[in-house]
């Protein structure tokens, strides 16, 4: 595609690019073949993140905001002054001063946004960048839409301030049908403004998976907390008897040391930490079968549309999931894979036996997983759907002034 459709377009990050969050910058990336070159900014800067193979392409793409606005807040009076207008309204709006950086945040943007011609911005997740997009359209009349993916709809936001979130913004993209029904039942009067588009993923970067049969390997990926279930996968292996097989569990966080204890009574499993892509996609090119037992945690926490089970198919290994939220729109049981109930670990443990004992069927499953992921997940679909719902927003049209918002012009 010629020319350059970016406009008064610009994305804005919490950080980016975060290897939790493939599906951002493979997105962007994809824009960008597609023509929409346009700025990104990150509020964080994820140096502090495990170290990534990111696609060079994402090399000196993106401003980071300043990790401190005290000396800005020391020494301009007019930044000042207008911060504190802000932080007043915000506290009648949000009940407390808990988040004034967005505010500052937000001012520090506009003159940024400004001098390139910015009206709009696309944020992902109902979360930080999107509370400082709140900010820009307030403070300064920027336009702003945003994918809302997980917890970010079903815990993290409170219900108010998600719907103002939604309110203020020219759309709200979901990733899943699951999701779509639940914000448009949550906020009825909204539901012109909420759209669902999958996340995406480059398929050619995956190859069928080609597993040893003499030790199969159960891979699971994924932060080591609640909602990914791996106590239950790991409670489902220790009762596989003497099969010969391997299960990893690739990922990092809070769990890690219980997960450690649990798993250290079988040599057969392994809690690994994180791995780069590049490590992952090797580990898909060997697996036999992808597990995520997926269950709702306490506090109303949950999967909606995983990527690594995109990223299974894509390498046509059969998934062995659970019907939680939008993964039944992924994993077709006895097609692609196997749902079971969230917790069900018995049913958990009869699956995992049935593929590790049928590598044919398994073979089948994942052929089929992979057609299904080339029909549904392929980003240069679910980005292209994504561009051209903005296009119909205007955000790609070159603005004739910038758009200046009441107390940015005080």
């Amino acid at each position: 595609m010629g020319g350059s459709l970016s406009g008064g377009f610009a994305y804005l990050f919490e950080r980016f690019p975060s290897f939790t969050q493939t599906f951002c910058f493979r997105e962007v990336l994809e824009m960008r073949r597609q023509g929409v070159r346009a700025p990104i900014w990150s509020i964080r800067n994820p140096k502090d993140e495990p170290k990534q193979d990111f696609p060079s392409e994402l090399k000196g793409l993106t401003t980071y905001l300043p990790r401190s606005f005290s000396e800005r807040l020391e020494n301009d009076a007019i930044f000042r002054r207008k911060a504190r207008k802000a932080i007043a309204e915000l506290s009648e709006l949000w009940e407390g001063e808990g988040e004034k950086r967005r505010i500052y945040e937000a001012l520090w943007l506009l003159p940024e946004l400004q001098k390139k011609g910015i009206t709009h911005v696309h944020t992902h997740f109902a979360g930080t960048a999107a509370r400082t997009a709140f900010w820009l359209k307030k403070l300064g009349g920027i336009r702003y839409s945003f994918t809302a993916h997980a917890n970010d709809i079903f815990c993290d936001e409170p219900h108010e301030r998600l719907g103002m979130l939604i309110q203020e913004s020219e759309m709200c993209v979901t990733v899943s049908n699951f999701s779509v029904r639940y914000l448009k039942q949550k906020y009825p009067e909204n539901t012109g403004k909420i759209i669902r588009v999958y996340n995406g993923i480059h398929l050619d970067r995956f190859r069928p998976s080609v597993p040893d049969v003499s030790k199969p390997l159960i891979l699971a990926i994924g932060r080591y907390i609640e909602k990914k279930g791996f106590g239950d996968l790991i409670s489902a292996c220790l009762a596989l008897g003497d099969r010969p097989f391997e299960c990893l569990i690739v990922g990092e966080g809070p769990l890690a040391d219980s997960l450690r204890t649990a798993a250290a009574a079988d040599s057969r499993l392994q809690i690994t930490g994180p791995k780069s892509e590049d490590e992952i996609i090797a580990l898909m090119g060997r697996a036999s079968v992808f597990a995520l037992p997926c269950v709702d945690e306490a506090g109303g926490g949950k999967d909606n549309l995983p990527t690594v089970i995109m990223e299974a198919m894509a390498a046509a290994v059969p998934v062995i999931s659970t019907r939680v939220a939008g993964v039944p729109e992924m994993v077709e049981d006895g097609r692609t894979g196997y749902l079971i109930s969230p917790g069900d670990v018995s049913s958990l443990t009869e699956h995992l036996a049935r593929l590790l004992d049928d590598p044919a069927r398994a073979r089948e499953m994942g052929a089929n997983g992979r057609r299904l992921c080339e029909e549904k997940f392929a980003t240069e679909c679910t980005t292209k759907q994504l561009r051209e719902i903005l296009s119909g927003l205007g955000v790609f049209e070159a603005p004739a002034r910038t758009r200046m918002g009441r107390l940015w012009g005080r």
